[in-house]
Formats: structure tokens, C-alpha cells, sequence
């Protein structure tokens, strides 16, 4: 019994010391492994050539954002992007899986029958081609090993869903060689309307001019969001898959509410094309409406025809990227002057009309606007305001030359002073440098014929937005706005930059502002621009009208003809100014006349007479109803 008690006990001490050489052994093993292991892992360096070939390259995929909205003061699409996909085939799809299969011959045969019931579909879709066509590119793509074969053009979503459920192509992308590529397009829900303001973003090629223009170009950067990136491999069966887990998500573009009125813009530029359209001598118009408590823009109008077009379109910002000189419009600008220096008290004040004869300045056409007073009213004086809404070279040429002659700088400070002078920030590229004369200009000789000019409207250059401000700034009772376009910025309707209405200056005094106020109210009433007296709200403004220059200086070219530059600008309701507008007119060589008592004043008269029909302010029972 003893014996065996042993002996069990010696083969339990040989397992258990089996067992522990096969415990140490493993824990070497493991050790050395482990060693091994780390070892590979920092010190290891496999051949290059074999790295390179057995290892999948990565490429980075960009993942394009959603470029954000433009919208109108009410919250309607005037910019949008909308998704389209371009449909293509790989055509090799499963050829090689058929190949190696002893069936391969069947299988191929039934696949190509259903691109056959595939080609009959696309035909449908797609009617640039046949369904014959369609299944000899699917058989020659397969034939070559063609890994995309484009079909058709881009279609939306709907059309999208549809081919994604054609035979052979529901099967997937691995099955059935369906591709989709999704590409997002801008879409312009109302067409024409404020395109140029609204503007574009062009791939970066040379040959296309401008590539970044009007508020998409300006806000790029907003509009356009931040990319997204991921790194993707291709797999030795041809499959593209995200092997990095450090993908970046696109940030979608946020959105830019303008300050436009799309029904207003609509009647705006309905005004202004109907009174052109007939118009061969014309090169183009501009049309801007703008609210006069806050200076933004309602409406930006602006129609082009160069020589190649037969009508006009959107493809140039004459309001802000033409300075001109501005003609009878910037008498008002002499006005101002004359009245906030005391040298003018009242407008009934006379002057004498010494025969339209500037005293003490030469070079100076006579005016006979003159003459004809003196003959029809049988006297040799003229009062300011009779001066004004005739429109009287004479007047204000003779205001300027007499009260600032002897000071020509304080004439040139008060114009600067009115934002006349600069090109101030501005919601779109291009506003054009306005140019003012100085007598400490060096490179050019200055005299008082010079001051002359200036005082009825020649000799400087502003653009029409120019005019338009400070014209708003007599409407708001001195204070000039500054025009701004975009009201906010926006993010899934939140507001993430506020921008508004923004004050530059007073330029004026409320007293000043009321006297100007009443000599324009006397100019649509008895003066230049009387075609708006039955305009449906009272309107106060000025005409003017200016000649382009040709080589030399002359207004005139060898024929005789001119380029006019015909505007009209003012603001309605008088009594208490809502809107403020101009538009001017610039027509080619011509022996026609384009004054601004002419299409311009009639344009507005029709913009007027729209916006009162729909506008809550002049409807009080609109606004009760909404």
C-alpha cells in the first residue's frame, strides 16, 4: 500500500515538473516573442520595393461643402446650391469574377442581357443616343476594360433615383458598375434679376476675366464654407475604402441676407428695360433704389449691350464702376455749399443774369438758358430757385465763382466733406475712385474757370452711388447712410454677424436739408423734370445731363455727335422720404438727345408708381393685413 503511494506520487512530481519546463519554456517563447515583436516595430525597416509593392497607396479625397444661400430682406432664394450627379459605368465589373468560373460564359451572357434591358432605359433618359448605341459603348467599354464611361449630363435628384433603380444598375456599384458623381451647381431661382449684383465665382483660368464678382465673389469665403478631407486606399480587388480615422468634415457655407427686395427689384428693372429696349443709341443704364433711414439698397439695376449683344443684360455694374462727371445733379452739391456757408439765405434771393456771362472767367460757354429769361420775363435778374429748376449753367457756375474764388479749397474741402471725393468701403468690389480738382493739384494748371465748371456739374467724376448718397442724406435730413447690401450673415437661420445700417456723416444741417428739399420739389413740379408731377407720390429730385469726352477733350467727335449721360435722381414720398433712387442713362455717339428729364425721370416715375401699389408704408391697409 506504501509502496504505491510512492509511486503515485513520484509520477505527480515528473508531471508537475513536465508542466513547469513547458510553463518556462512558453514564458520564454512569449518573452522573446514579445521582444521580437517590439523589435519589428521600431527597429524593423522592410525593403523599400517590397513596401511600395505590397502596400495600397492613400490619396486624399476633398469632400466639398455646401456653399450657402443668397437671400433677398424677406428671406427668398436669390442663390442656391442644388445637388446634381453625373451618371457613369464601369463596364469590367465582375469580367474577371466570370472568367475564372467554369459558368463564367452563362453568367457573362445573362449580364450582358440586362445591360441591354439597361441600355433600353438610359435611352429613355438620355435621348442623345439610342439604345443600340448605349449597349455597343457598355460591350467595346467591357471589350477594353473602360472603368468609366460618362452618360449623359448631370441630372438632378429625381432623375437620379430613377436610374439608380435600372437594371443591372440597382445591383450597386460593384455589381452593376454604377457610378454616381455628385456635383453641386448654383442655381439663380429668378433668372436675370439682380445677377450682376448678385454676381458669380468662375474657376481660376485666366481666360475669363473677372473670375470673382457682386456679393459671391465679395463673400467667397462665407459663402463657400471650409473643405473636408479623407485619406482613401485601393484594395487588390479594386474597391476604394477610408482607411484613416482622422477624416476632417466639410463645414458647410453660411448664408448672406442682402438687403434687396426682389419685388422691387423686379418693378425696377421692368421700369428701366421697357423705357431702353427700343433705345439702338443706348450702351447701357443703372437703376438704385435705396431706403433712406438706413441707406440700404432695395433695388441695383444695371443693363448692358456692347457690341456683340443685341439687348441688354446683366453683365456690367454701371452704378458703382463708371464715374462720370455728373452734370446738372451736382448743382446741389453748389447749393449745399452756398447755403451751410451763409453766403445764401434764401432761395428767392436774385443774382443778375449779365447775358449768361460768368464775370471774371473765360472759356465758359454763355448760357443762354439766360437769354431767354431775360427775354420772356423782361428783366436782368434770375432768383436762386428760378436759376435751379431751370437748370441754369449760369447760376451756379456764378455762386461758385463769386463766394469761393478767393478760397477754391473750401469749395474742394466741402466736397470731400459730402464723401464725394472717396471711394468708401462698400459692400461689392469695383466702386470706382471719384476725381475731384485742386488747386494743389501739380500737374495740372488751375483757374477760375475751372471752379466754374465744377459748380454746374463738370470737372469731377462720381459714380452714381455717390450721387445716390448724398442725395439720400438731404431725404434723411443731413445725415448720410452709408449704402450697404448685406444685412446679415447667417447659419441655419441663426444670425452670426449682424452688419446694418451704419451712419458716415452729417453733412448738413436739418434747416439746409429742408431748404434743398423744397428748390427739388420745385424742379418735378415746374422745372426739368415735370413729367413726375402725376407720379403717384410727390418726388423731389434733379435731372442732369453730361457728354462723355473724346480725344482732346472735345464732347463732340468728327461727325458731330455726342455720348450723353442722362440721370435723374431724388427721393419720394418729399414730405417724408422712404426711398431715395437714381438712374442714368449712357448712350453711344449719337445725334439723339438722352437728357434726364427724359427716360431717366420716366423710368422713375414707373418705379415710383410700382412701389406704391405694393409697398405697406403708402398702402397702410397691406400692412393691417399681414
Amino acid at each position: 500500500m506504501e509502496a504505491s503511494t510512492v509511486e503515485i506520487k513520484k509520477k505527480r512530481d515528473r508531471i508537475g515538473v513536465i508542466l513547469y519546463v513547458i510553463y518556462v519554456l512558453l514564458l520564454l517563447a512569449s518573452v522573446l516573442l514579445f521582444v521580437k515583436i517590439v523589435g519589428i516595430q521600431i527597429f524593423f525597416k522592410p525593403d523599400p520595393k517590397i513596401e511600395t509593392a505590397l502596400t495600397p497607396s492613400s490619396r486624399p479625397r476633398y469632400i466639398e461643402p455646401v456653399r450657402g444661400n443668397i437671400i433677398d430682406c424677406q428671406g427668398r432664394l436669390l442663390a442656391m446650391s442644388c445637388p446634381t450627379y453625373q451618371i457613369a459605368m464601369d463596364c469590367t465589373v465582375r469580367r474577371e469574377e466570370f472568367a475564372k468560373d467554369k459558368d463564367g460564359a452563362a453568367k457573362e451572357a445573362a449580364w450582358m442581357k440586362k445591360a441591354g434591358e439597361l441600355s433600353v432605359e438610359l435611352a429613355k433618359v438620355f435621348p442623345e443616343k439610342s439604345a443600340e448605341e448605349y449597349l455597343k459603348l457598355i460591350r467595346n467599354g467591357r471589350a477594353n476594360g473602360k472603368k468609366y464611361l460618362r452618360i449623359g449630363k448631370p441630372v438632378d435628384r429625381n432623375v437620379y433615383n430613377r436610374v439608380a433603380s435600372f437594371p443591372l444598375f440597382k445591383e450597386g456599384r460593384y455589381r452593376g458598375g454604377f457610378i454616381a458623381e455628385q456635383q453641386n451647381v448654383r442655381i439663380y431661382p429668378y433668372g436675370k434679376l439682380a445677377r450682376r449684383t448678385i454676381g458669380f465665382v468662375r474657376n481660376n483660368r485666366s481666360d475669363v476675366g473677372n473670375t470673382h464678382v457682386g456679393l459671391e465673389g465679395k463673400f467667397d469665403f462665407v459663402l463657400h464654407g471650409r473643405e473636408g478631407k479623407e485619406w482613401l486606399k485601393v484594395t487588390d480587388a479594386g474597391r476604394v475604402v477610408d482607411n484613416d480615422s482622422t477624416k476632417t468634415r466639410p463645414e458647410d457655407g453660411k448664408d448672406i441676407r442682402t438687403t434687396l427686395n426682389i419685388d422691387y427689384q423686379d418693378i425696377a428693372w421692368r421700369s428701366l428695360y421697357n423705357e431702353i429696349c427700343a433705345e439702338d443709341d443706348l450702351e447701357g443704364a443703372c437703376l438704385v433704389l435705396m431706403e433712406t433711414g438706413t441707406g440700404a439698397i432695395r433695388a441695383m439695376v444695371n443693363l448692358y449691350r456692347d457690341g456683340k449683344s443685341t439687348d441688354f443684360e446683366e453683365v456690367s455694374n454701371l452704378a458703382i464702376g463708371r464715374a462720370i462727371e455728373p452734370g446738372s445733379v451736382f448743382k446741389t452739391v453748389t447749393l449745399m455749399q452756398v447755403l451751410s456757408d451763409g453766403y445764401v439765405k434764401s432761395l428767392d434771393e436774385t443774382i443778375p443774369t449779365n447775358h449768361g456771362v460768368i464775370k471774371g472767367v473765360r472759356g465758359v460757354p454763355q448760357d443762354v438758358h439766360m437769354l431767354d429769361h431775360e427775354r420772356v420775363h423782361h428783366t436782368n435778374s434770375i432768383s436762386i430757385i428760378d436759376g435751379f429748376k431751370i437748370s441754369s449753367n449760369y447760376v451756379f457756375g456764378s455762386l461758385a465763382v463769386s463766394n469761393y474764388s478767393k478760397k477754391p479749397m473750401r469749395f474742394i474741402e466741402n466736397i470731400h466733406s459730402y464723401h464725394l471725393g472717396e471711394a468708401f468701403a462698400f459692400d461689392l468690389d469695383g466702386l470706382a475712385t471719384p476725381t475731384v480738382p485742386s488747386p494743389k493739384d501739380k500737374n495740372r494748371y488751375w483757374s477760375l474757370s475751372d471752379l466754374a465748371v465744377m459748380g454746374y456739374g463738370y470737372g469731377t467724376r462720381v459714380t452714381p452711388l455717390h450721387v445716390l448718397s448724398f442725395y439720400n442724406a438731404i431725404a434723411n435730413k443731413g445725415k448720410m447712410m452709408k449704402p450697404y447690401l448685406v444685412e446679415d450673415i447667417e447659419l441655419n437661420g441663426e444670425v452670426k454677424n449682424k452688419r446694418g445700417p451704419a451712419l458716415m456723416s452729417t453733412i448738413c444741417s436739418k434747416a439746409v436739408a429742408d431748404t434743398i428739399t423744397r428748390a427739388l420739389k420745385a424742379v418735378t413740379e415746374e422745372g426739368t423734370a415735370r413729367r413726375l408731377k402725376d407720379a403717384r407720390c410727390t418726388v423731389a429730385g434733379k435731372t442732369g445731363t453730361s457728354f462723355g469726352t473724346y480725344s482732346g477733350g472735345s464732347y463732340r467727335d468728327e461727325m458731330g455727335r455726342r455720348k450723353y449721360q442722362g440721370t435723374f435722381v431724388g427721393f419720394f414720398p418729399a414730405e417724408e422720404p422712404r426711398y431715395s433712387v437714381i438712374c442714368t442713362v449712357f448712350s453711344k455717339p449719337t445725334s439723339k438727345q438722352f437728357q434726364g428729364g427724359g427716360i431717366p425721370a420716366r423710368a422713375i416715375k414707373n418705379l415710383v408708381n410700382g412701389i406704391y401699389c405694393i409697398d405697406p408704408c403708402f398702402q397702410p391697409e397691406l400692412s393691417a393685413s399681414k
